[in-house]
């Protein structure tokens, strides 16, 4: 049975158990359905207690289920049931506590957490809003400024956060049904509390404030319908009785899960989900990674350390003197200091990683790592020099792995005695924070190397994606086409700052021309003097890129770039209008306006035919992983599914 009842005393334990994540799927509705009407029966039980087995409490709806009718009870008939019971009942939370999950503790009288336990209603990352009372309830126990917070993020918090709030009664100390159960006798003995959906809403104590918060909620979701419709949600239940509110909100939900956008969210998310599962890593095993090497401090390098040591990872951080290792160590001890000011971890955490961070100037100090991770200059000599190093140096079991970003990590791993243990991982900048990994597999690498690099992105909480080599891989050879239809739009007749408005009118967060202020265009300029000796002269070339650079313009590092930067905000540039009107003229173009649509139009068919090439050349395994990496690496919205998936079932971005 996924629901079961058992009696203690006076006390009743309901346990869910519908492994992995106990989802909220028919069969555990109809499971509490017939707990509730069991424990109300019973007149020996005087209180409650809902717990879950496994790793996590309900930690949602079963998503797989929206594709179909919604079978009874439906889950706001369940917590209905909840919150007309005669009896306390108290929710023992652990794990993840989200959605629908959250939604069936809020119908309960009281609620319990174990330390470290995640909360939240990530409903808009499925292109939904709480379909269960969520955005009712929720309203009705903590303040409204936070309650909207949580509804239009998503983002789940901590338990330790949501006992500030007053979502909470208590957090555990020490075994959490025993604790739940204390709490389930003095609930017992105590006045009965009016349920959630019973309460009038709070009234918002600055009208000025809220009215701002909401406009800049609807703002930042730059398309996606979930969080405006949420933020619509949350004023209904301020206004309405909570009966009319509950329908309101019910009807929304039902309403957006017919939504277009929904369908692509949730495609996304079983396409991040099912990336990393390769049929031909089944049974193999992982090797153990217990230490591991970066080798380079930079930007980079220093990211990649400190993920890394934020999941519980010792690392030696190699560079090429002192003073480099001195200023790379300042660099992950930088975003470890950044973790602890944003709450991410505590004083004695913080302390305990920088405690497991070693520096170093010699390969020795990596003769007993498990992994070692290279993060060096972009340059194919210097990388081929270090690894043949550090294969004369680490155990032979060791993985050797790359996070070069374009290089050919076959050539590299050919000049190495053991190949079959050089593998690419990719990371994405900042390496500490974006979500995205490409695990690049070389022809001859081993399947415990392959399987190993995806475990480590597993335990970084990364979404791994496999790639086949070439220049860029999937998302950079992706990016460098479609950046060259951007730089031929500019010569054609659009102006960078065109370009960038359509984009992010497309639903990107920034456009091409900001984020490469934003990386710094003399990398790009690099590369490209480095390959000039290699294109092929029949292409077209622009060169408007490169005159930036030769004027000293890198983008915000110094305050010029595509644009001006003063006081840090981007303003279009009359000295890059009259270079691009230039360039124009130098090569007999005649300008003419492009409309925003066909700006996009154009990056999004440069995008997809690309694809197609990497696809049939097997670099990219299926559709769903380059959609799966151009949201996740590339800002491509999310709510639009992916180019791929955008190809297949074309949506409009309003």
């Amino acid at each position: 049975m996924v629901v079961n009842v058992e009696t203690k005393g006076d006390l009743a334990v309901v346990t869910i158990n519908n492994p992995p994540v106990n989802a909220a799927s028919h069969a555990v509705r109809a499971g509490l359905m017939a707990a509730i009407a069991d424990t109300e029966s019973n007149g020996a039980v005087r209180a409650v207690v809902l717990r879950a087995d496994g790793r996590t409490f309900t930690a949602g709806a079963d998503v797989r289920e929206f594709d179909s009718p919604l079978q009874e009870p439906h889950l706001p008939d369940v917590i209905l049931a909840l919150e007309d019971v005669t009896k306390p009942w108290i929710a023992a939370l652990h794990g993840t506590v989200l959605g629908g999950g959250l939604e069936i503790a809020l119908g309960c009288s009281h609620r319990i957490a174990q330390p470290g336990t995640k909360l939240g209603l990530p409903e808009v990352t499925l292109g939904l809003i709480p379909g269960a009372g969520g955005t009712v309830r929720l309203l009705r126990l903590i303040d409204p400024v936070a309650a909207l917070n949580m509804v239009v993020s998503g983002k789940p918090i901590s338990a330790e956060k949501v006992l500030e709030l007053g979502l909470i009664d208590d957090i555990a100390d020490g075994d959490l049904t025993r604790c739940a159960c204390a709490l389930a006798q003095k609930a017992a003995d105590a006045p009965s509390r009016i349920p959630l959906g019973h309460r009038d809403a709070p009234a918002v104590r600055d009208t000025l404030q809220w009215e701002a918060l909401k406009s800049k909620s609807i703002a930042r979701a730059r398309g996606a319908h979930a969080p405006a419709a949420a933020v619509l949600a949350i004023q209904r239940a301020l206004d309405l009785p909570a009966t009319e509110a509950l329908k309101s909100e019910r009807n929304a939900f039902m309403s957006l899960k017919s939504d277009p956008q929904s369908a692509a969210l949730r495609y996304i998310f079983f396409a991040e989900r099912s990336a990393s599962k390769l049929p031909e890593l089944d049974s193999v095993k992982p090797r153990s990674i217990s230490s591991l090497g970066v080798i380079g401090g930079g930007t980079m390098g220093a990211g990649i350390a400190a993920a890394c040591l934020l999941s519980g990872i010792p690392v030696t951080l190699i560079e090429r003197d002192d003073a480099a290792r001195t200023a790379g160590q300042d660099r992950v001890m930088g975003i470890l200091t950044d973790s602890l000011n944003r709450g991410l971890i505590d004083q004695s955490k913080h302390d305990a990683l920088s405690g497991n961070l070693t520096t170093a100037i010699t390969y020795d100090a990596l003769a007993k790592t498990d992994l070692v991770i290279e993060a060096v200059f972009e340059d194919m000599a210097l990388k081929t020099h270090v690894f043949q190093a550090l294969d004369g140096v680490v155990r032979p079991e060791a993985i050797l792995a790359s996070n070069t970003s374009y290089l050919d990590i076959q050539a590299i791993a050919n000049q190495t005695r053991h190949p079959e243990r050089v593998i690419g991982l990719h990371f994405f900048s900042p390496a500490h924070i974006m979500k995205l990994l490409e695990v690049v597999i070389p022809s001859h690498a081993a399947a415990s190397a392959i399987s190993s690099g995806f475990a480590l992105a597993k335990r970084l909480g990364k979404i791994a994606v496999p790639a086949g080599v070439c220049d860029g891989f999937i998302g950079n050879r992706i990016m460098s086409t479609y950046r060259r239809e951007c730089d031929y739009m500019i010569e054609d007749g659009a102006l960078p700052w065109d370009i960038d408005r359509a984009m992010r009118s497309f639903g990107f967060p920034m456009g091409l021309f900001e984020m490469q202020d934003l990386a710094g265009l003399d990398i790009g300029w690099a590369r490209r003097k480095n390959r000039a000796a290699t294109r092929d002269s029949t292409e077209r070339y622009v060169h408007i890129a490169d005159k930036l650079c030769e004027a000293g313009r890198f983008g915000r590092k110094t305050n010029m770039g595509w644009y001006e930067y003063n006081d840090g905000k981007a303003t279009p540039s009359g000295w890059v209008q009259d270079l691009v009107l230039s360039e124009s003229a130098r090569k007999g173009i005649t300008r003419a306006p492009i409309t925003d649509e066909e700006i996009n139009q154009r990056i999004l068919s440069t995008i997809q035919t690309e694809a197609q090439a990497l696809l049939a050349e097997g670099i990219a395994r299926r559709p769903e992983d380059v959609d799966v990496v151009m949201v996740n690496g590339y800002g491509f919205p999310r709510w639009l599914g992916g180019p791929m998936y955008l190809h297949a079932h074309p949506l409009t971005a309003d």
